[in-house]
């Protein structure tokens, strides 16, 4: 997956960046975490910080255009984003394995 940044703007009035960019893949479109976690590394910021707001592509395409906003705080961000786009964007917790004694 690789990921191009075609638009950088910082708004300073909401504390966050906001990035528009293409994500050129193989195979099925990567998920929402997937983008997440490639975006905070190749920013160099931490995961709870990204939110991506939209990703868009064409059908039998393999490459999606999306909108992503970074912030500055965890605090702003609460305060800024709905609560469904905060629910959509929540970081997977890894789930443990019960083991079941037989």
């Amino acid at each position: 997956m690789d990921i191009n940044i075609t638009n950088d703007k910082n708004n300073a009035l909401f504390n966050r960046r906001e990035l528009n960019l293409t994500v050129a893949f193989d195979g099925a479109t990567p998920s929402r975490n997937d983008i997440k976690a490639k975006v905070a590394a190749l920013l160099n910021v931490p995961l709870e910080l990204v939110i991506v707001q939209k990703m868009e592509n064409d059908f039998g395409q393999q490459e999606a255009a999306g909108y992503v906003k970074v912030y500055e705080t965890v605090d702003r961000m609460k305060q800024v984003e709905k609560d469904y786009v905060l629910e959509r964007n929540k970081i997977p917790e890894p789930e443990e394995e019960e083991a079941t004694e037989e």
